[in-house]
């Protein structure tokens, strides 16, 4: 009964923030408060990142306009100032500067990516200005206690790669030994390789030499040293964690794959799920790949809401798991936005969020934002690519495809 109260609260909250959002409208709109409420993001729309980008972007937008057809925020109409770093920490800082002191942006929501991340959270806590729901599951964003002007969505790195390992030990009954990396030798590739290496150490992991692990630098296939690496390994994987951008690790997955390598290969949410499972074609049956929002194709309020606003606002776009991201992250962000009495500034925004507490955005799960916890969501759902596309799954995929291998292994020795 508690549950479906606080259900029914969520939705409310909801309708609430909605009806808000469409009585605002009706406030006069003459004058220097005509002006929209600019919002910044600094992301990849071009190069290999792009379409994770291109998504995230996508969704936020989707969010806006939803927001500004039923009338805007206290009849201003939101806006997005979207800025290419192309995915390279050397083009974000330059962006976050003109993003904050050129187009003064009340908040930078949806920047795409870990070592871009890096470079800009410390230019938003100098600023003071909210970095909010960023596209990366990374540590650096997610100190204890939390930095009062950085926020998040999603999931953690960390929480999606101990969800495979608990698949991969538990479900599939591997041993921590068994399990490799191959990661972005860079600040994100780090944050999924030690998330991952804690949850093996959980359960039993003595020495973390004896895990294989190759690399790769990011912004390139140059993916043939990593596989060496774990190929020279003492012990034969039977799953690899990979923590990359799309392209490398589809080129990962084939090249092992012509070695003869048999193992279960996993891919963290920012791999690009829909761009890989289309890179990998037929070699990619069987991969997984965690997420940090549900299929979008689910039933789940939320998603449905998401899929309804894109037939309206934007038809010509197809879904997708960053595009979902965004416009969650962005609802639940309006959300906060439709409770505020006076207009938003960067501080009100930040306590706006922050008095959330519990709600439900539609997920089906409650969600929590406080002034000491900082990440609304700490859910993952796995998926896995089967006849090239990408299909909601359950764990129960690893314990099947280890029995497999070990089926197949038992075969060969008869022979």
């Amino acid at each position: 009964m508690n549950q479906m109260m606080s259900r029914r609260c969520g939705v409310w909250s909801l309708a609430v923030a909605m009806t808000l959002l469409s009585g605002w409208s009706s406030q006069s709109v003459a004058g220097p408060e005509a002006a929209s409420l600019k919002f910044g993001m600094s992301t990849a729309l071009t190069g290999p990142a792009a379409d994770l980008g291109r998504n995230m972007k996508a969704g936020v937008d989707l969010a806006f306009a939803e927001a500004n057809a039923a009338g805007g925020l206290q009849g201003r109409r939101l806006e997005l100032v979207a800025l290419d770093d192309g995915y390279e920490p050397s083009r974000t800082a330059p962006n976050m500067r003109q993003l904050i002191e050129g187009e003064n942006v009340l908040a930078v929501i949806g920047n795409v990516g870990t070592p871009t991340a890096v470079v800009a959270v410390p230019i938003a806590i100098e600023s003071k200005t909210p970095f909010y729901g960023a596209y990366t599951g990374a540590g650096v964003l997610r100190r204890q206690p939390p930095n009062r002007y950085v926020i998040n969505y999603r999931a953690s790195y960390a929480e999606e790669t101990a969800a495979m390992v608990e698949a991969l030990i538990v479900n599939a009954g591997l041993r921590p030994e068994e399990v490799a990396f191959f990661t972005q030798r860079d600040a994100y590739g780090d944050a999924g390789l030690y998330g991952g290496l804690s949850a093996l150490r959980r359960h039993g992991l003595s020495q973390v030499a004896r895990v294989a692990h190759g690399r790769y630098e990011r912004n390139t296939l140059a993916v043939e040293n990593g596989l060496a690496d774990i190929l020279q390994a003492n012990e034969s994987p039977k799953a690899i964690i990979l923590v990359g951008a799309y392209a490398p690790c589809a080129k990962f997955i084939r090249l092992a794959q012509s070695f003869g390598v048999d193992a279960i290969f996993l891919n963290v949410s920012f791999v690009g799920s829909n761009s890989l499972a289309e890179e990998l074609g037929a070699d990619g049956e069987g991969v997984i790949i965690t997420q940090v929002v549900p299929h979008y194709d689910s039933d789940l309020q939320i998603v449905k809401e998401y899929r309804a606003a894109l037939e309206t606002h934007a038809p010509a776009l197809s879904p997708s798991f960053g595009g979902l991201e965004g416009y969650i992250a962005t609802r639940t962000l309006l959300l906060a936005l439709g409770r505020l009495e006076e207009p938003p500034t960067r501080e009100s925004i930040i306590d706006a969020v922050q008095r959330l507490g519990q709600f439900d955005i539609g997920l089906g799960q409650q969600l929590q934002v406080s002034a000491s916890d900082h990440q609304a969501s700490h859910f993952v759902w796995p998926t896995i690519i089967r006849d090239g596309v990408v299909e909601p799954c359950d764990w129960g995929v690893v314990r099947e495809r280890a029995a497999t291998a070990a089926a197949g292994e038992a075969d060969d020795g008869s022979e």
